[in-house]
Formats: C-alpha cells, sequence, structure tokens
C-alpha cells in the first residue's frame, strides 16, 4: 500500500503536472477577465448600436420549425471580440515586457561554419560534424 501512495505522490507532485495545474488556473482566471471585458463592455456597445446585447432572438421559420441562426450570430460576435479582447491585452503585456529600446537578447546558438549546423555559441566542437570551432567570447 506504501508503494502506491509513493507512486501517487510522484506522479501528483513533479514538477510538469503542478505547472499545467498553475496554468490551468491561471488560464480561467484570465478567461474570466477577458469574457467580463466582452459581455460587460464590448457586448454592452453592440447593445448601445443595435439595440440588443444579443442576438439570440432571430430565428426564421423553415415548414414549421424555427431556424435559430441568431444564436450562431452572437457566437461569432462574441468570438470576434474575445479575439480582439485577447489581441489588444496580450500586446499591451508584451510591450510592458518588452519595451522599445530594450536590449536584445544574446544569441545562445551559432552555425557550425563547417557544416552549417546550429551549435551552443560557447561549444568548441561540433555535434553533428565534430569538427573543432573557437569559441565566441562574448
Amino acid at each position: 500500500m506504501s508503494k502506491l501512495v509513493n507512486e501517487l505522490k510522484a506522479f501528483a507532485f513533479r514538477g510538469n503536472l503542478l505547472d499545467l495545474a498553475v496554468a490551468v488556473i491561471l488560464g480561467l482566471a484570465f478567461n474570466a477577465v477577458i469574457m467580463a471585458l466582452v459581455d460587460g463592455i464590448l457586448m454592452q456597445i453592440v447593445a448601445a448600436l443595435v439595440g440588443q446585447p444579443n442576438f439570440d432572438d432571430l430565428a426564421i421559420d423553415f415548414n414549421g420549425t424555427p431556424v435559430r441562426y441568431g444564436l450562431f450570430l452572437t457566437a461569432l460576435v462574441t468570438f470576434f471580440f474575445v479575439a480582439l479582447a485577447l489581441f489588444f491585452v496580450i500586446r499591451a503585456a508584451n510591450r510592458l515586457l518588452h519595451p522599445r529600446g530594450a536590449p536584445a537578447e544574446p544569441p545562445k546558438t551559432r552555425e557550425c561554419p563547417y557544416c552549417y549546423t546550429p551549435i551552443a555559441v560557447l561549444a568548441t566542437r561540433c555535434s553533428a560534424c565534430t569538427s573543432e570551432v573557437e569559441p565566441v567570447r562574448a
């Protein structure tokens, strides 16, 4: 029984699983923020322009059966606004994390001068063709 418990602990608490759990929880929280922006602001702008916040009630009658194309229109508009909101939020985050004029990160690899395979900057031998190369010192 203790072997099973140890295996369960090893599975549940290894790094990748915890990283994934954190990513899922943050993704859900980020989804709530984006959906609040879309539903609370952007779709309300649609409501101000069109007179209603969604098109769910739009339908046509086809042989006595309502075809509710409004559901599709609402989903399409919501998708567009979610994509637009994500674009602007990610764009703003990238500008905060990587401001213009910030020094670029130095390259971690270079090409082997003999076989053109990517190798580490500090490598003294190519792993592909085994040629000796001079390391690049920063």
